[in-house]
């Protein structure tokens, strides 16, 4: 509602809204709000434009009230930036690398390659992987690329699918890329002297839903697909390797470590005996090892690379987030909070995090079975990594397309309800805002009663 009020206003006037506070200066910055005044200025009628140009039009706000030696100063300032090419987009086709220690900077887009298409607006990013030395990105048009996050913001590999692409995976640790198009996975790495290959190329059956790369493999890349009912183990040497395969029964997640692949499995009304489950296999042995879960609702995520060892976790449609010990075959911790089903998981030695479709995320303590901590926004939850001191998250809309029933629909409240949002958290007990909160909040152990900040903590005064 005040977008909507605000699209009514000129330059001058967000430029003083921007000084009322803090939340105001949020709105009155707007992009779709300036995007409307660019047009109006005539900015976007230019091929290319000097920086960008909701910041060109922000500084015409700013030399209105400046004295003539600061204007001469500023627009010196403004003709010196760099030209750039300007789109307007709701996906831009951009791929961003922050570095998670410093936020309070402009992230480098790294370049990518053009398409077959030819020059004009990049296509868009279907797909995303980083590890600790490479980052990789597939786009619509089929194109995947590879940067180095040492070597700068140039790609070191590309090459090009014919169809559109359906699964991208990056090995944890390693160099290896796997690409599922159509019915084909191809493995592509650099060999010893740092040229790239394509030491593995895979035809399967069926259309791939999940793509892993099967971390610490020394020699060939190995791989595992989930491509509807049937999940491979795709290697070099054996290529037709069926790891599992029971028809009508479809994997729901995926997720491998260094020795075994877990994944969910979605059984139906027929099917009345055999609920829901978890499946964990041994890729050594190609046998299964154990069957964990009994839910009337599917699997639609699971974590075991960076579980604890013997442990998992999984989250269910069924709005619950499950630990299972693997050598029990039972749930060791069943915990519920969620309005609706669960997107994303990931657990430590004495915590979970999980994000929901409603988009909230949680934090709870697996030893008490106990939530510590939620933070709600807009879209569901695709992701969640944490260590012992931060939390990112990420939030993804369903819908990609910002505009309404009608082309011309340009609603500024439409376009920022489809907007996708990366948060970090921080729970560092050296970084907390002691002079920030009021001498009547604070409390020690020593006190008998303490302010919690409306937060229900499991135990009194931990800090968060």
């Amino acid at each position: 509602m005040a977008l909507k009020i605000f699209q009514y206003l000129g330059k001058a006037e967000l430029g003083r809204c921007a000084q009322v506070s803090r939340t105001w200066k949020v709105l009155a910055e707007d992009e779709v709000l300036w995007y409307r005044l660019c047009q109006g200025e005539g900015y976007l009628c230019l091929p290319t434009c000097r920086g960008s140009d909701e910041e060109v039009l922000k500084l015409d706000i700013e030399l209105s009230h400046v004295s003539l030696g600061q204007e001469m100063k500023l627009r010196s300032n403004l003709n010196q930036w760099v030209t750039l090419p300007l789109f307007f987009r709701y996906t831009s086709g951009e791929v961003r690398l922050w570095d998670t220690r410093t936020w309070d900077y402009t992230a480098p887009v790294l370049a990518a390659v053009a398409g077959p298409g030819g020059a004009g607006a990049p296509p868009h990013v279907s797909f995303v992987r980083i590890n600790s030395s490479l980052a990789v990105a597939a786009y619509e048009d089929g194109t995947v690329s590879v940067w180095s996050l040492l070597l700068g913001q140039e790609p070191i590999h590309h090459f090009q699918h014919n169809q559109h692409i359906q699964a991208l995976a990056l090995a944890p640790g390693g160099s290896a890329v796997a690409t599922a198009s159509g019915f084909q996975v191809r493995v592509e790495s650099p060999d010893d002297r740092g040229f790239w290959q394509t030491p593995a190329t895979f035809e399967i059956q069926k259309l791939v839903n999940f793509l892993n790369l099967v971390p610490d493999v020394t020699g060939s890349p190995v791989a595992v697909a989930a491509a509807e009912d049937i999940v491979y183990l795709l290697k070099a040497e054996d290529p037709g390797r069926i790891l599992h395969s029971v028809y009508g029964q479809p994997v729901t997640c995926l997720d491998v470590a260094a020795h075994e692949a877990a994944f969910g499995i979605k059984t139906f009304g027929w099917l009345l005996n055999e609920p829901n489950q978890i499946l964990l296999y041994n890729l050594e042995t190609n046998q299964c090892v154990t069957k964990v879960g009994s839910s009337i609702g599917e699997f639609s995520c699971v974590n075991l690379h960076s579980s604890p060892p013997n442990m998992l976790v999984a989250g269910n449609k069924d709005r619950r987030v499950r630990v299972f010990d693997v050598r029990r075959g039972a749930a060791a911790c069943s915990v519920y909070g969620h309005q609706l089903g669960v997107t994303a998981v990931r657990m430590d030695d004495w915590k979970m995090v999980s994000g929901g479709e409603e988009g909230l995320v949680c934090v709870w303590d697996q030893r008490m079975a106990t939530k510590l901590w939620e933070m709600h926004a807009r879209h569901p939850v695709r992701l969640v990594w944490f260590n012992s001191h931060s939390l990112i998250t990420a939030n993804i809309p369903e819908e990609k397309n910002p505009r309404g029933s009608s082309i011309t629909e340009d609603d500024p409240s439409l376009h920022r309800k489809y907007r996708g949002v990366i948060y970090s958290y921080e729970f560092s007990v050296d970084q907390l805002a002691v002079d920030s909160v009021l001498p009547i909040c604070r409390s020690s152990y020593d006190e008998l009663t303490g302010y919690n900040y409306n937060i229900g903590l499991a135990v009194p005064y931990d800090s968060i």
